[in-house]
């Protein structure tokens, strides 16, 4: 899903003012079709807060869901959650007329049995009208998507968003998520960051935001984070510049059929590989510190691979935007050395020839 709130609409070589405004979100839904993307987002913003069901000046949803829906997108509705749960009947009605897919709901924050009612309350009547729904400012799941499957993913965990103003969403902390709160289910940490630092350069910036670590990092993070409802969380002006690295993740499912856990230690490192159909996706990552990885390809059926890899580039540790992007064959039971960055993640497709 693309995105706007991370990146704080910046959005650039256009002919139109950039902003919440129904130009730059036909911009954002012209970028997802192009490249496969099911869903866009109108994050903070879209309506006055207070009154979640009438728009700013600028914006029109039903104009926008109609555009969308010509060009196979989705659209997705930020709302707070008290705002939404006071005149939620009269909302979800009105979001489905307008042809919106789905709700993000914010700021809960707590987990007393009045938050928990909502969440059930939310996840059954969204349901009824053929919404999704994605909790942010929320508690780790609990099982609710059992039971109300379209409750697709959920927040509960301090996700890259926090890059825009603390140094906490470290690749240490990235290498942790896995062992800790992933295993609770999806979680939306949004990854997808395309202007990336080391350790030494990255500072916080709420309105041009970074991410700490090395591109081939960000990419790695679509494979090891679970999450049915994927971010892509930079500007679309940025993936359209970095298209080599935007096709790569597109690619990556979000839903998938299998996963093995290869190696890891926790806040250090991870490989994983996970199985989508005939496909397999391996990706890996560590913290600020360089190191060589084994990577056993036992796990495959017999016969010969395409292996389309994304990796750090040899100055990655210096430039974190450095990546090297290659193809080879491989076949079961081969096995690989790879090289991580400080920082550094890898992240390979592996498709049967």
């Amino acid at each position: 899903m693309a995105w706007d709130w991370w990146n704080a609409n910046n959005v650039y070589g256009v002919d139109f003012r950039a902003g919440i405004n129904n130009d730059t979100y036909k911009y954002y839904i012209d970028f997802a079709a192009k490249n496969g993307i099911e869903y866009v987002i109108l994050d903070e913003g879209w309506y006055p807060l207070g009154n979640v069901l009438v728009s700013v000046q600028g914006i029109n949803v039903p104009e926008l869901c109609k555009y969308a829906e010509s060009k196979h997108v989705g659209v997705i509705l930020w709302v707070v959650w008290k705002t939404f749960w006071d005149k939620i009947d009269e909302a979800i009605a009105l979001y489905e007329k307008w042809g919106v897919k789905g709700v993000k709901v914010d700021f809960m924050q707590r987990d007393d049995q009045k938050i928990v009612n909502f969440y059930l309350e939310a996840a059954k009547k969204t349901a009824e009208h053929h919404l999704l729904i994605d909790f942010h400012g929320a508690y780790k799941p609990d099982g609710l998507g059992r039971t109300w499957p379209n409750a697709l993913t959920r927040e509960g965990v301090k996700g890259m968003e926090n890059d825009k103003w603390s140094k906490e969403v470290t690749p240490e902390h990235d290498v942790t998520l896995p062992f800790t709160r992933m295993i609770a289910g999806p979680m939306d940490y949004t990854p997808g960051a395309l202007v990336n630092m080391d350790k030494v350069n990255f500072t916080p910036n709420f309105t041009r935001p970074e991410s700490q670590g090395t591109r081939a990092h960000q990419v790695a993070l679509y494979v090891i984070y679970e999450s049915p409802l994927q971010m892509l969380s930079d500007s679309p002006s940025n993936y359209i510049k970095e298209q080599e690295t935007t096709d790569f993740i597109v690619k990556i499912p979000v839903v998938w059929d299998d996963i093995i856990g290869i190696d890891g230690k926790v806040g250090d490192y991870i490989m994983l590989a996970r199985r989508s159909g005939k496909e397999w996706f391996v990706g890996a990552l560590t913290n600020w510190t360089a190191r060589d990885m084994d990577l056993d390809l036992s796990f495959l059926p017999a016969g010969k691979y395409s292996m389309d890899i994304f990796q750090d580039g040899i100055n990655a540790d210096r430039y974190a935007g450095d990546y090297k992007h290659l193809k080879t064959s491989v076949k079961s039971g081969d096995k690989m050395k790879i090289h991580l960055a400080p920082g550094g993640g890898w992240a390979a497709r592996i498709t049967p020839e």
